[in-house]
């Protein structure tokens, strides 16, 4: 939208009149944050309409002993998040060579066929391969935040990011309770389906709207990481890989409760869970979205690695309270509360990585720290589900817990308040 000029001094509106703020054209990364939120709500959301499913799906693909049930809902779940671990650092290096935008491109795409192709499986073993396909081939919250990070003002950089995690957690907040209503109704095959369908509509505003800078061709842009990071601040290589081991035992906590909060409502429940499911992860998206979008004004007035710290510990406070809850409104409110306190950790961690990073070389950290999301996404629900398979579903969710301690301990220790 442009402004509209006269010479005429009348026809001027005052300064500072709301006016210029409506008719003011956005800048360039205002409008790549306004698609790419669109492109990541969607895409989140198709993901999420489908994935908190997958103990439901592999009972209907005929695994009942509760026992099977759980190793299979950690194996499956964790598959994605190895493949992801190994191609996350090609993929981030091959961002920075020749861009972000391709790259998401390339992962919502992946995504698309992966998913979709999930809804005609024939057995567990299948959703296996399938799993670690789309982990090798998708990465969208990765690609999407190199792309935020180096394309956004450093002193917006925070709020930009805050905002594009407020897309992920709307879109795990939308999805769940659509999937879970329309899996009640069409089934669950039918939402994988829609899910893959979703990430490819993800890719329009990508396509249509988004715009990147070519690749650098600077020497920085071509030095290894570690150097450039040496460069950039004293400490900064140690700072970005304690923040890295943070980023990992986030997503091993959250990753590792979030099925196993299925599994303590299958244990409840003999009908509906799909409905009761997508509930509870539609209030835990719900909350992490609002908290989200507050982290970034809360961690800039307190700091960002206390309130980090802070909410970790809260974190596994409130996953011990769906662990231990004696019923299925305890446990869906305990997601919920894990689900603002994840959502206030998440944004902070990503902060304090982009800030630390120079732009030459964010694409290749983004990448290390999807590699170390992705250690989450794997460590986290076969750890869980093997721990539930032996000890129950209880003792598995305070193992989660003790991981967001542990990260709560590393905010504090090991990491610093980041130049602003």
């Amino acid at each position: 939208m442009l402004i509209l000029a006269s010479n005429a001094p009348s026809q001027r509106p005052e300064p500072g009149h709301h006016h210029d703020r409506l008719l003011r054209p956005l800048a360039g990364w205002q409008r790549n944050l306004a698609a790419l939120w669109f492109a990541q709500l969607t895409a989140i959301f198709g993901f999420s309409f489908a994935f908190p499913f997958l103990p439901v799906y592999l009972r209907e693909l005929g695994v009942h002993n509760p026992g099977d049930l759980a190793v299979w809902t950690g194996v499956t779940g964790g598959a994605s998040g190895a493949a992801l671990a190994i191609m996350s650092p090609i993929w981030g290096t091959l961002a920075d060579r020749y861009g972000r935008r391709a790259m998401l491109l390339r992962a919502m795409l992946g995504g698309a066929v992966t998913v979709g192709l999930m809804g005609f499986a024939r057995g567990p073993v299948d959703l296996l391969v399938l799993r670690l396909v789309q982990g090798a081939t998708a990465g969208t919250v990765a690609a999407t935040t190199a792309l935020v990070a180096s394309g956004t003002p450093r002193p917006r950089v925070g709020w930009a990011l805050g905002v594009l995690s407020s897309a992920v957690a709307v879109g795990s907040a939308l999805g769940p309770l659509v999937g879970g209503l329309a899996a009640s109704i069409l089934g669950v095959r039918a939402i994988f389906w829609a899910g893959g369908g979703l990430l490819a509509a993800a890719t329009i505003p990508v396509f249509a709207i988004v715009r990147e800078a070519p690749p650098g061709q600077s020497q920085a842009g071509r030095r290894p990481a570690l150097a450039v990071l040496r460069e950039a601040a004293p400490g900064a290589v140690a700072i970005v890989a304690a923040l890295l081991v943070c980023q990992a035992l986030l997503q091993i906590s959250n990753n590792g409760f979030q099925p196993m909060v299925v599994l303590r409502l299958l244990e409840h429940l003999s009908s509906g869970v799909e409905a009761v499911t997508g509930i509870a992860f539609a209030a835990a998206g719900l909350s992490s979205a609002l908290a989200s979008v507050m982290s970034a004004r809360v961690a800039r007035h307190f700091g960002f690695r206390a309130v980090g710290a802070l909410a970790a510990l809260l974190l596994a406070g409130s996953q011990l309270i769906s662990g231990y809850g004696p019923n299925v409104p305890t446990i869906v409110f305990g997601a919920a509360l894990a689900g603002a306190f994840f959502g206030m950790v998440g944004p902070i961690i990503y902060t304090m990585i982009g800030l630390e990073s120079p732009s030459e070389v964010q694409a290749r950290v983004f990448g290390l720290g999807a590699s170390a999301t992705a250690i989450g996404f794997a460590l986290g629900p076969l750890g869980a589900g093997l721990l539930a398979a032996r000890l129950g579903t209880a003792l598995a969710i305070t193992a989660c817990a003790l991981c967001a301690v542990v990260l709560a301990a590393v905010l504090a220790t090991r990491t610093r308040e980041p130049a602003r």
